[in-house]
């Protein structure tokens, strides 16, 4: 049995993940850039975003359970438009907000987190552009220490 916690212990589980998100989504409904992209946002939104980074990082498959998995968050994304500015404003006002809400500042964990957010924001973009790919039952990819999900070239 490893004595090595997942990311999502490291950071602070469900209570940690739920502050991260409550306060990101108060602070991205005043900003000029992310407003527009979230006006209107289900009341409901910030925790649904819990339990999918929660299940990103190693914690209890929440999202896939109740909420349809990585093909339901991906729909979500569809026809959204949402451009570079919106995505790189809004990877770094959810590390600022990290930081705010006493997520680990360490760099391990933060290369793990930033890697992440990178890569999932960049899903996003595509999903929400004007070619998506097709929207599949793909699994919710884990990220973990020194590991992220396989590279798959493009074809």
């Amino acid at each position: 049995m490893s004595t090595t916690p997942t990311i999502y212990e490291w950071m602070g589980g469900a209570e940690a993940l739920q502050r991260l998100t409550d306060a990101f989504y108060g602070h991205a409904l005043r900003d000029p850039v992310l407003e527009p992209v979230f006006r209107g946002m289900d009341p409901g939104h910030p925790r649904h975003v819990a339990a999918w980074l929660g299940e990103v990082f190693g914690g209890p498959a929440e999202y896939t359970a109740h909420h349809g998995g990585h093909q339901h968050m991906a729909t979500k994304h569809l026809g959204r438009g949402i451009t570079e500015k919106q995505r790189r404003r809004w990877v770094d006002l959810l590390l600022d907000t990290a930081d705010e809400v006493g997520l680990p500042t360490d760099p391990e964990f933060r290369a793990v987190f930033v890697y992440y957010i990178e890569w999932g924001t960049r899903m996003a973009l595509i999903y929400s552009g004007e070619n998506p790919p097709p929207v599949d039952a793909a699994k919710v990819p884990v990220w973990s220490w020194g590991q992220t999900p396989p590279w798959i070239p493009k074809g």
